[in-house]
């Protein structure tokens, strides 16, 4: 099995047509075609169903799919690795995180890490905890800011607590001031926004509402974090958001903190346990830890 037969294998698995994957790749579709024939016969199983020019994934098919992907994007870290140039002049890292997190903890953190080392390439993957281990499972991220507890814990990654941050409402200043410090109860029938599926504030907040027996009422629901800010700027309702995204929000909205016992939540560095990180990665993953244990002392 080689490398170059899985290329053509994932391209036309994503594709669902030879001559569109051939094209993908820089390959004539003779040559994609003879590849995929020859990986066929040395795995003793065909991987597409070609029936009437419909090209659908195998049972086979469907279970090299994740393996390939990951066996690449492994090979990919490793050629990045051994291309990185003394003192980290050239490389990149794949890092992961919540939305929440790339608006309120990540600006600043990568900022010093660009100051530090300009040639490395950093690439930003938002999603929910859920997408981000699943990415980082099949080797697509090197990374990943998450949220615990994960939705679902892995032995296959290993995850260090970064810092445990509290949640407040956000609400229109525009709006009467609720009162402070304001109960989970208290936002029974007050009209909220709330972020879309997926996002793991979305999770906190129904949890901690149904903890209170009641369901909030969503006068607007589905937005991303820049969105739902939006909404409640205009008056739409109140959210729960992150405090380190409560202090970028601006001027146009009031923060209110949540009485004791509160809301917190957990944010953890995520990686595989499998594979080490790339240099580059590792000395991200110290900027990050350093951020947080400086954040931390002044606290203090």
């Amino acid at each position: 099995m080689q490398f170059q037969q899985l290329t053509y294998f994932v391209a036309v698995a994503e594709a669902r047509h030879f001559t569109r994957a051939a094209e993908q790749v820089h390959v004539s579709q003779p040559s994609l075609s003879q590849q995929i024939r020859a990986l066929e016969k040395e795995l003793g199983a065909e991987l597409f169903s070609r029936a009437r020019g419909n090209i659908t994934l195998t049972d086979a098919g469907e279970a090299l799919l994740p393996l390939a992907l990951r066996i690449l994007a492994d090979a990919d870290t490793a050629r990045h690795e051994v291309l990185e140039l003394a003192q980290l002049r050239r490389g990149r890292v794949r890092l992961g995180a919540t939305p929440s997190l790339c608006t309120g903890l990540l600006p600043d953190v990568l900022r010093a890490f660009h100051d530090q080392h300009p040639g490395i390439q950093l690439l930003i993957e938002e999603g929910g905890s859920h997408d981000l281990v699943r990415e980082l499972a099949r080797g697509a991220l090197d990374l990943a800011l998450v949220v615990l507890p994960l939705p679902t814990p892995s032995p296959a990654l290993t995850t260090v607590e970064l810092l445990q941050e509290d949640l407040v409402v956000v609400s229109s200043a525009a709006s009467p001031a609720p009162r402070s410090p304001l109960r989970i109860a208290d936002l029974e029938g007050e009209p909220m926004v709330m972020f879309r599926h997926g996002y793991d504030l979305r999770d906190l907040t129904l949890s901690a509402c149904r903890a209170e027996g009641f369901e909030p009422y969503f006068t607007v629901e589905g937005g991303e974090m820049d969105a739902v800010l939006g909404f409640v700027r205009a008056g739409l309702g109140v959210a729960v958001v992150p405090s380190m995204v409560a202090a970028r929000a601006g001027r146009d909205l009031l923060v209110t903190p949540l009485a004791r016992p509160g809301l917190r939540r957990t944010i953890a560095l995520a990686h595989r346990s499998d594979v080490a990180p790339p240099r580059a990665a590792r000395v991200l993953q110290e900027v990050l830890l350093a951020s947080h244990t400086a954040s931390a002392s002044s606290r203090v």
